[in-house]
């Protein structure tokens, strides 16, 4: 699939500023201030994320109400209820909470909803079948519980008090509840906060630094023996699996958490890390390939009560049962997305045509609603389209998970088609939906004709970002290995992306990899030669003419040397 190239605005001026002020290289500079750092102070914020740097806890909307409330339960002896939701970032801040509420003296009990029986979040069901098991008169609903009125007023007639720990977005108006803590509650939108896109992970960190910074000033004990980073482990492992922007406090959060992951004496992560087959060192791309897809497994299949066990547990032979059985559960849910990705797309591809299917709709009584999410964004993937796909579950009602491109808000769509649907809710890029089987067709095709009016043929490649322009001759090991001071990678947060024009093959491609669908090549600007590897580049054809190359420059090991090679991203013929 070729991109759509999309330049940073030049700002070569502000570049060299930084590069006088912060002592850095001007291929680095260039990236940081085409990236928006066209302060130095904020650019050095940026390169040397610091916990000190964090905002006061106490800023986010509904914080002081839900810690004080929170503390006077401690006094008066209150048992809490902490409802998690049945993902990683919703596992892990629960993990937190409970660990840290624990340590400070509350006595502590939770829940985590059954995906398949149960559905998503604080739903009625889960909610009842909560109540009957516990005597905790006051909750707190983590990652969930944004949207749930029906819920939170049904426990509010049995007299039970909820505060809502969340990141989603919130009804309107909001339910009724102790205390919302929500950064789509802040004045002027989340995004003008270094807090506004924290995942449930994140935001459990802020309570529990609230809840110890109050207990420090009131001279608790306990709140004085409290090490917050302790938890930062688990705050980077939600949060890159959240798939949340790395930016503002995520960066900060994320980048001190790796040092704490790579240090953890968590026996379940330790075990989780083993039957992962994870290296010595721990990073972005073990949690989110690695580590976060066994957490996930189990919920997406059964529930995640294995998962959140896993990360309390403090005996070593109980951390390696639940590592396997998360480690099983996995690989089923492999086998499960395969084989029903492979069927969508086998399917669609046999009648689609680019120029009149803007939309992508399947369904499949049997397909498990457990992987519909990540086989939607497989099939995205796949044809770069907005694509729902349908599995079934009770009474005949068929439940879908969709996801989005840039141009096409799906939560609006949906809206439209709200007369064709069961329920239906979720953001611009992702959202559920659920529906009578009959009524599939006519929804693929109204969804389809919205897709059309909204989408030209420019949204329907791929984006891709590219930071600066570069020549051979600046990267240098010295230079690439600065370019690593963008760490941690993730979302909102790419690798920097060059363009370096007017390069040519200097000896003819070779296939490598088990398969033979990689490529190796040498690139030439006609003074410097360097290797490039294209990933799957074996399907595609190669340049026989001058061409600009998008690539990321990156530090190779082989053997014992290290050395400057390109990862190949996509070429155009250069003007």
């Amino acid at each position: 699939m070729r991109y759509r190239w999309i330049f940073a605005t030049d700002q070569s001026a502000v570049a060299s500023t930084l590069v006088r002020r912060l002592g850095i290289s001007p291929l680095l500079a260039r990236c940081l201030a085409n990236r928006g750092f066209v302060d130095p102070e904020k650019a050095a914020w940026y390169l040397y994320p610091r916990l000190r740097n964090l905002s006061d806890p106490f800023q986010l909307p509904g914080m002081r109400h839900a810690v004080d409330r929170l503390w006077q339960a401690r006094k008066r002896g209150e048992k809490l209820l902490l409802f998690g939701d049945y993902d990683a970032d919703g596992v892990t801040a629960t993990a937190i909470l409970i660990l840290v509420l624990r340590r400070l003296g509350w006595e502590v009990d939770y829940y985590l909803p059954h995906r398949l029986e149960e559905g998503y979040g604080l739903s009625l069901e889960a909610v009842q079948r909560c109540f009957q098991r516990t005597s905790a008169r006051l909750w707190i609903a983590v990652d969930c519980g944004s949207n749930a009125h029906q819920a939170i007023a049904w426990l509010r007639d049995r007299g039970v008090e909820v505060i809502v720990l969340d990141h989603h977005q919130v009804a309107h108006p909001p339910p009724q509840v102790t205390a919302l803590i929500n950064p789509q509650l802040a004045s002027g939108g989340p995004e003008a906060y270094p807090w506004g896109a924290l995942c449930s992970a994140g935001l459990a960190f802020k309570m529990a630094h609230a809840l110890v910074k109050q207990g420090r000033e009131d001279g608790i004990p306990e709140a004085q023996a409290v090490e917050l980073r302790e938890y930062l482990d688990l705050v980077a492992l939600g949060t890159v699996a959240d798939l949340v922007p790395l930016t503002g406090e995520n960066r900060i959060l994320v980048w001190r958490g790796m040092q704490q992951l790579n240090a953890s004496q968590r026996v379940g992560l330790r075990a989780l890390s083993e039957v992962a087959s994870v290296g010595e060192s721990v990073g972005p791309y073990e949690i989110g390939f690695m580590l976060a897809p066994r957490l996930n497994a189990v919920g997406r299949l059964e529930d995640a009560s294995d998962a959140l066990e896993l990360l309390l547990t403090e005996d070593a032979e109980i951390a390696e049962r639940l590592a396997r059985r998360l480690d099983r559960s996995n690989r089923e849910r492999q086998e499960l997305e395969r084989s029903i990705a492979t069927e969508v797309i086998e399917t669609v591809r046999q009648r689609f045509n680019p120029k009149k299917e803007f939309v992508i709709v399947e369904g499949r009584e049997e397909w498990h609603v457990g992987v519909i999410g990540i086989v939607a964004s497989r099939v995205l993937q796949t044809f770069y389209r907005p694509t729902i796909i349908f599995g079934g579950c009770e009474n005949g009602i068929w439940r879908g998970s969709g996801r989005s491109v840039e141009g096409f808000d799906l939560a609006e769509a949906l809206r439209a088609c709200s007369d064709l649907l069961v329920k239906h809710g979720g953001h611009a890029m992702a959202a559920g939906v659920t529906i009578e089987p009959k009524y599939l067709d006519a929804f693929r095709d109204r969804l389809n004709r919205l897709a059309a009016e909204a989408l030209d043929g420019g949204f329907l490649q791929p984006p891709l970002w590219i930071d600066t322009y570069a020549r051979l001759e600046e990267l240098s090991f010295q230079t690439v290995q600065e370019l690593n001071r963008l760490q941690p990678i993730g979302q909102s947060n790419p690798p920097a992306h060059l363009c370096i024009r007017r390069l040519r093959l200097a000896r003819p491609p070779y296939r490598i990899g088990r398969n033979q669908q990689h490529l190796r090549l040498f690139v030439t600007d006609g003074q410097k030669t360097m290797e490039a590897v294209w990933w799957g580049g074996a399907a595609y054809g190669v340049p026989k003419v001058p061409f600009d190359l998008v690539c990321v420059p990156e530090i190779n090991s082989f053997h014992d040397m290290q050395y400057v090679r390109l990862r190949w991203i996509d070429w155009r013929p250069a003007n």
